[in-house]
């Protein structure tokens, strides 16, 4: 299967990866892969999914500083089929990396992560200071 060239995607990918350097202040790594994030935000917490299918939870890294979230890992090359020529290969390999700014206090030591088939969870509860409250009316 072959795919038409479109240099403008390769411009989009380019720019994507400097808005990242500039933004984070970070070396990007030689071949990442951006990983894709649902985030929710709850009354009381912040909720992420990420799929990360075939990486093992050990293999994964999930740092929160300074209000910044990220979640770095590494997949490894399927080194299993030896002597054969691909028609296709489509599965990314690679180190990936993912950082994004949470926009309001969270509460670093209560951070909860859980990973089930693939699927990583985090949920980032909100600092108190920071979650809506229903203000009482006092009636005279």
């Amino acid at each position: 299967m072959l795919a038409r060239w479109n240099p403008y995607r390769e411009m989009s990918q380019m720019r994507a990866l400097m808005d990242r350097w500039m933004n984070d202040g970070e070396a990007v790594p030689e071949p990442a892969w951006s990983l894709a994030l649902d985030v929710a935000e709850q009354d009381e917490a912040y909720l992420i999914k990420a799929t990360i299918p075939g990486v093992k939870p050990e293999d994964i890294d999930v740092t929160f500083k300074d209000g910044v979230l990220s979640i770095r890992g590494d997949v490894k090359e399927d080194q299993e089929v030896e002597n054969a020529h691909y028609h296709l290969r489509e599965r990314r390999w690679g180190s990936f990396c993912r950082s994004i700014a949470i926009p309001t206090q969270v509460e670093s030591d209560r951070i909860e992560a859980s990973y089930d088939a693939g699927v990583l969870t985090l949920r980032l509860p909100k600092a108190e200071e920071v979650k809506p409250r229903k203000i009482d009316i006092k009636v005279a």
